[in-house]
């Protein structure tokens, strides 16, 4: 999408009520906070069913980019479009960047003022998205929402945004989250426990939930996450990730197995455990290569790992763009990640007709049945992942066996057509729900 020409000016808003709830909640504050609530577009049950959708996809990140969140996007729309539907993208980086650069300034201002007199001080992360929420609002001012059929939000940010412009519009929005939000930033520690980023951040996370009239999971992992923060079971449908994969003919190696990783080099992709697992039985097979694709800000550390392990097998072939034809090279492919929802190149993987090594993290065990489609192995568990790998690299028959089921299960389940067919069927579900 080109970037937007905003003729009108720009407006600053009101603060997000339930955000500051959760703030006054959490610093005590029993003033309350006016709500700012209005009503000006027309009922629901007006709306006419058309057979041809106007569908807007909001996204806080950059679009378009490179990266899992944006193929995913880009899938949808051209699969919509293929059927006729007119999809509209809208994210940040779509609005000119001077206009931009002073509204946010003023943003910035206004807020450290308003959390400066409410409460004492302000959270740097905390003030930096609330611009950049408030921001993104007041772009979308001089945007006519009324002209779309569906909003679908592809995070929790833009899912907040829209529920409140959708105050006045009243229209069918939905919200598809591709990570486990708070829950999993408490996880890891990215944020602390008790803490006021705590506080605001599961505002947003139960606003996103509770302002969308229904939610689009990419597993069923996601499901008790988002009934905790108020979703409930019938206003979610799980949607597996489909792709276009092209997959190229197998070419068998005669004189060595190759083994296949692809995916960023980062901690939680859980490399080093790979590395550790191969080491453990490295003096029980011969002719053994693996070969690590991608990069990122583990390679150097992993590069030093396979030294000190001797591992004169592992090649790093950094970030490639010929991943159809890696695979149709590999015998085996492993992704020994300890934290994901449903990783794309596991998707890739079952299509390139692999024999699948990974963990039991996310939705992974929906699509990978432990021997079925693949071996399921638990994270961070160098010892069982090195006992999986023997049992791949002497048993060729299994490695058949495995990776044909998981081609099958990709070609039946994991098709861009099957997923778009089936978020369509509920855009228009919620189309009939309105007219009743």
């Amino acid at each position: 999408m080109k970037k937007r020409n905003n003729s009108k000016p720009v407006s600053l808003s009101k603060p997000y009520p339930h955000i500051i709830s959760a703030l006054d909640q959490y610093y005590g504050i029993l003033e309350s906070f006016e709500k700012n609530k209005e009503n000006i577009g027309e009922s629901r049950s007006s709306i006419n069913l058309p057979k041809k959708l106007k569908i807007l996809i909001t996204t806080f990140w950059e679009y378009p980019f490179v990266g899992g969140l944006q193929n995913y996007i880009a899938a949808l729309k051209t699969g919509l479009e293929a059927k006729g539907h007119q999809v509209d993208v809208i994210a940040p980086n779509h609005f000119p960047e001077s206009v931009v650069k002073n509204l946010k300034f003023n943003i910035g201002k206004n807020y450290k003022n308003f959390y400066h007199k409410r409460y004492g001080s302000y959270n740097e992360r905390i003030l930096n998205n609330s611009c950049d929420l408030q921001l993104f609002e007041c772009m979308l001012e001089n945007i006519n929402l009324k002209q779309y059929d569906i909003i679908h939000a592809q995070d929790r940010f833009t899912a907040n945004v829209m529920g409140r412009l959708n105050e006045r519009y009243q229209k069918p929005l939905l919200f598809t989250p591709h990570g486990f939000m708070t829950h999993n930033r408490l996880r890891f520690n990215l944020i602390k426990s008790g803490s006021v980023e705590e506080a605001y951040y599961f505002a947003i996370d139960r606003q996103a939930t509770t302002a969308a009239h229904h939610i689009i999971i990419l597993c069923e992992i996601f499901r008790p996450i988002l009934k905790k923060l108020g979703a409930e079971d019938e206003k979610m449908t799980t949607v597996y990730t489909g792709i276009d994969f092209q997959a190229l003919e197998r070419k068998p190696n005669t004189d060595k197995t190759v083994i296949t990783c692809v995916s960023r080099l980062r901690p939680r992709k859980g490399h080093k455990y790979l590395l550790e697992a191969l080491s453990q039985i490295k003096n029980q097979f011969t002719n053994v290569e693996l070969r690590i694709v991608g990069d990122g800000e583990m390679r150097e550390e992993l590069e030093n790992q396979a030294r000190e392990l001797q591992l004169n097998d592992v090649v790093f072939l950094g970030k490639r763009k010929d991943i159809p034809e890696l695979l149709s090279q590999s015998d085996i492919f492993v992704l020994p990640t300890t934290s994901d929802t449903l990783p794309i190149s596991v998707i890739e993987a079952m299509f390139a007709g692999q024999a699948i090594i990974t963990t039991n993290c996310g939705g992974i065990p929906e699509i990978i049945q432990d021997q079925q489609t693949g071996l399921i192995v638990n994270p961070a568990d160098s010892e069982q992942l090195a006992d999986k790998l023997l049992q791949l690299l002497q048993d060729e028959t299994l490695r058949t066996k495995l990776a044909d089921n998981a081609r099958s299960y990709a070609q039946n389940h994991l098709t861009i057509s099957n997923m778009v067919t089936r978020i369509e069927q509920v855009y228009f579900s919620l189309l009939r729900k309105e007219e009743l």
